[in-house]
């Protein structure tokens, strides 16, 4: 077996310059843990990752090449070397970037979950009451109706769609719709008295109905 050298006085040279006292210390610095710091004192610093060998010449303030050349005598192909840091640094930041965006998403999907939660009955019942306050414009309410717009619009940022209008007659749809009163088959005519939304793909609540007037 080939004799192991030790670079332990050569690294800690390096380390007064700078004013670390300890390895533990040139660890916490630098980010590279003790195991990989114990490599590049016993001559195994070409089985360091590149990305700590860069944070280790900051840590040292010495260039990558001269820690190279110090502690090993395998030559340094700094393009080489130069090349799989860069792509393990961007294949990092590129892990963390994606669990980041991972983690808003689910932090905003739970947001909004709630929110909704909370405005369920508001969901329910304004629309029916803004409908009822534009048939009859005498009412006092109909002036209150152009200060929920701002809300109404978040609902359509986050992808709220109402079923339908309050008022509305459209075909029966049992999946989508709740009858409240008289009976209906799938197909048949319903008016919409309350508006049912979906969430992106998720049916929130359905649209409650009854049966449309017959046209004489």
């Amino acid at each position: 077996m080939p004799q192991t050298q030790d670079y332990t006085h050569q690294l800690q040279q390096l380390m007064q310059r700078v004013g670390i006292s300890s390895f533990k210390a040139l660890s916490r610095c630098s980010g590279v843990s003790q195991r990989q710091l114990k490599r590049i004192r016993t001559g195994e610093i070409s089985q360091m990752r590149p990305q700590d060998l860069i944070f280790l010449s900051k840590a040292l303030k010495v260039p990558v090449s001269e820690l190279w050349s110090n502690f090993s005598t395998v030559e340094f192909n700094w393009a080489t070397e130069s090349e799989k840091a860069s792509s393990a640094l961007q294949q990092e930041y590129e892990r963390l970037q994606a669990q980041l965006e991972q983690q808003r998403e689910s932090l905003m999907q739970e947001f909004q979950q709630q929110s909704l939660q909370v405005l369920e009955s508001w969901l329910l019942q304004w629309p029916t009451a803004a409908y009822a306050a534009q048939q009859n414009p005498q009412l006092g309410a109909v002036k209150l109706l152009p200060l929920l717009r701002p809300v109404e619009q978040l609902l359509q940022q986050w992808g709220v769609e109402a079923i339908a209008p309050v008022g509305e007659e459209i075909p029966y749809d049992p999946q989508v719709h709740q009858l409240i009163e008289g009976t209906a088959s799938a197909g048949d005519r319903v008016k919409v008295r309350y508006t049912g939304y979906r969430h992106g793909d998720r049916l929130l609540f359905r649209a409650k109905v009854s049966p449309a007037p017959r046209a004489d």
